[in-house]
């Protein structure tokens, strides 16, 4: 299978959990390594405060690797790996 797209980005899913982490994506998976599940937002403008890296009050837990089926996927939001990983 081809990657469709490969890069670190903010993963929103179904029933409530959102990542951040550097991502592969094909048709079946979106797969999330070094993931982050996001807990708190913190954010006061929405998840997209976010693409900047995590703010003062965002709460995070490490996830390890996370694969997530394409079903379960709402929606990616490209984000900057080096805000992130600072």
């Amino acid at each position: 299978m081809e990657n469709v797209m490969q890069g670190f980005a903010i993963v929103v899913c179904d029933r409530g959990y959102v990542f951040a982490g550097d991502c592969v994506i094909d048709e079946s998976f979106c797969v999330i390594k070094n993931a982050k599940n996001i807990r708190r937002w913190g954010t006061t403008k929405g998840l997209g405060e976010l693409i900047n890296g995590p703010l003062a009050n965002t709460v995070l837990d490490d996830y390890g690797t996370v694969r997530v089926p394409m079903r379960a996927v709402i929606s990616i939001i490209d984000a900057v790996d080096s805000k992130w990983n600072a």
